[in-house]
């Protein structure tokens, strides 16, 4: 027992020892600083500093934005952020690829262009041949079961009205003189309305402007997309006055009649009409002259 009092009291010696730190000039060895520690001291002051940088760096990574500065440190902000890049990106790419297939659908009237339709004669012949009395008229369970469906859809429609009163016209975009007719054997899906130079061309009805550009063999070129799917293309015009995204009116002036292009041979009009994506005769629907 004796022995280890002595050595607690070595120990306890040891750590309460003064011992003087000295801060002298090289050259004079003139005393500059000085100061009384012992061991328990410099302990103590080493593990209090250690606590410190150890609080002080726990700090600054779990409360400032420099942990993001860590590597390997995930950052909940910066995921949100990149999730919403990447659906922002899906989002344009596929609007991309849209607008693409749209382009290609705008060129092909540009160009003359059109999709040939199949129609079987003999299909059409046997069906003007069938008898409307042997036809059972009478609707099944599931024709009354979609219908009922339907009917309870629209009865709330505030559209429904509008949709059955609502009609359809054109409005002439040009008066004169038909020069070239609608032909579908020659790929001319349009008319050539003669006129003279930079006379008025209007818009058959309300729509919006979705190309409006300079082409090499149809000159200025303006198309219109207007309700129920219908296209009006106006081509060789000597100038433009609405650009593309804008809303027109019926009767509102859209372009001037010229003869620009490489396929035009005078001052007129080249005005198309489509429906569904198939060309119609204008002048079925509106009078030129």
């Amino acid at each position: 027992m004796a022995k280890k009092k002595k050595e607690k009291k070595k120990i306890t010696k040891k750590l309460l020892n003064k011992y003087r730190l000295v801060i002298l000039n090289e050259d004079t060895f003139e005393e500059r600083i000085s100061f009384k520690l012992n061991r328990l001291n410099v302990f103590v002051m080493v593990t209090i500093t250690s606590i410190v940088l150890v609080a002080c760096t726990t700090f600054l990574i779990a409360f400032t934005p420099l942990r993001e500065y860590i590597p390997g440190y995930s950052s909940t902000s910066l995921n949100l952020k990149a999730a919403r890049l990447s659906a922002t990106a899906d989002s344009l790419e596929a609007k991309v690829i849209i607008n693409q297939e749209y382009f290609k659908s705008i060129k092909k009237v540009l160009r003359g262009e059109v999709k040939t339709v199949e129609f079987d004669i003999d299909s059409a012949v046997q069906s003007q041949k069938l008898n409307p009395e042997e036809v059972d008229l009478n609707p099944s369970k599931e024709d009354i079961k979609l219908r009922e469906e339907v009917s309870k859809e629209d009865k709330y429609s505030l559209f429904e009205s509008e949709k059955s009163s609502s009609s359809f016209s054109l409005f002439p975009p040009i008066k004169g003189t038909i020069t070239s007719t609608y032909n579908v054997n020659e790929k001319h899906f349009g008319i050539d309305v003669a006129a003279p130079q930079d006379t008025p061309v209007k818009a058959a009805s309300f729509g919006t402007v979705i190309f409006a550009e300079w082409t090499a063999e149809t000159g200025h070129v303006i198309i219109l997309k207007h309700a129920d799917n219908v296209i009006t293309v106006y081509k060789h015009n000597a100038s433009l006055t609405k650009q593309q995204g804008e809303q027109v009116k019926p009767g509102e002036v859209i372009a001037t009649a010229g003869s620009t292009g490489e396929l035009s041979t005078g001052p007129h009009l080249h005005f198309e009409l489509w429906r569904d994506g198939y060309p119609v005769d204008p002048s079925n629907f509106i009078d030129f002259e």
